[in-house]
């Protein structure tokens, strides 16, 4: 059963996150070319000048996605990159056990 499970290190390939970061760039400088206008019918220097403003935008959002990416990064146990990751992150490692409070009748003790 662990073979089919990634581990992080799989999960954090340097390729994919810079593949993430090149994703968002593309998107945030087509969003841009469009919200300029630059798919219309106006002057050329309208588009040049909305061209040039995808091309900032993109390359804000890349450099940003990147940082962003490593920040969380260091965040990761280094201990833990080379665990399978076979559970959500966030749920406790253990989970109480209910039969161990069964003969008690909550709070009614003492009176």
């Amino acid at each position: 059963m662990t073979g089919d499970q990634p581990t992080r290190r799989e999960i954090m390939r340097p390729l994919h996150l810079l593949g993430l970061a090149f994703a968002a760039a593309v998107f945030s400088g087509v969003i841009t070319l469009v919200s300029m206008g630059a798919f219309q019918a106006i002057p050329q220097e309208s588009v040049q000048r909305a061209i040039v403003m995808a091309l900032i935008v993109a390359g804000i959002a890349f450099i940003a996605t990147l940082v962003i990416i490593a920040l969380l990064m260091l965040a990761v146990d280094p201990a833990q990159v080379s665990k399978r990751v076979d559970r959500p992150v966030l749920y406790p490692d253990e989970t109480p056990d209910a039969g161990t409070d069964s003969g008690s009748t909550g709070g009614a003790h003492g009176r």
